[in-house]
């Protein structure tokens, strides 16, 4: 083969690996259209923030379960937290990532394709660290900038499976977070609900399946209540009145506060 010829096969196949670069990169096109582009466009965003803890013994173990197959299928998240507060991201934000599974916050059925999953490195038994909630509330700050997330919208795994899940847990400090302007929590006094308040409808408003009301009222105590139960008492109602007033209005209309109870 001469030179010429070497040459053209080299500028040939050059040129063919550009081609199939160019073609890896195209959108997705449906043969059915006809392609017509708009520049009109940008990434899918996330609505939500879905926090969870990994349950089990190290950042090293975690980070290997969340990069590959494991008993239960392959599982990701975007971001992990150790305990000393480094953060780790795996999964790109404008990405799916396999975080949340089978569940549904409000309207939100496929809760994957609309979150942000942030997995924290606890046992499920243990204190969350100081250092690991501090790098927390600020990997929350970027993301609800960037991504133009309202703050209240961070929520927990069992919050949107109730009896599948019970991370971030009764432990985790969801009062910390409310006092740096993330999560949805009681504000102001409390007042005892009328006697017309359905406390069902008002989880439901606040974004909880009632398709399992028990295991509801255990994920609600959780966050909530930092506490175990399965059944609404009078204190529940009146957090909840104090949270959908909030959802509704922005506003907490209590005038004569119930004598301080236990949360």
């Amino acid at each position: 083969m001469t030179f010429i010829h070497r040459k053209f096969f080299r500028m040939a196949a050059l040129i063919g690996v550009l081609l199939l670069a160019a073609c890896a990169h195209a959108p997705p096109r449906n043969p059915l259209a006809t392609w017509v582009a708009s520049p009109n466009y940008d990434a899918r965003r996330p609505v939500l923030i879905v926090l969870h803890y990994t349950e089990q013994q190290s950042v090293q173990q975690s980070l290997e379960t969340l990069r590959s197959s494991n008993s239960g299928g392959p599982v990701s998240a975007h971001y992990l937290i150790g305990s000393d507060g480094h953060i780790y991201q795996l999964v790109a934000d404008e990405r799916r990532a396999w975080q949340a599974g089978q569940g549904r916050w409000g309207t939100i059925t496929d809760v994957n394709s609309a979150s942000i999953g942030i997995e924290l490195d606890n046992d499920g038994h243990s204190a969350f660290a100081q250092p690991q909630i501090d790098a927390l509330l600020r990997l929350l700050t970027d993301l609800t900038t960037r991504w133009r997330i309202p703050p209240t919208q961070i929520i927990g795994h069992e919050d949107l499976a109730p009896g599948r899940k019970v991370d971030p847990g009764p432990l985790f400090p969801w009062q910390q977070l409310a006092a740096n302007g993330f999560g949805l929590w009681p504000r102001g006094a409390l007042c005892d609900a009328p006697p017309t308040f359905d406390p069902w409808m008002a989880l439901a408003a606040i974004g909880y399946s009632l398709d399992n009301r028990a295991a509801a009222v255990s994920s609600f105590h959780h966050h909530f209540r930092g506490m175990e139960g399965d059944e609404l008492d009078a204190q529940d109602a009146r957090i909840l009145q104090n949270l959908v007033q909030q959802i509704m209005s922005g506003a907490n209309t209590c005038l004569t506060p119930t004598v301080a109870g236990e949360r």
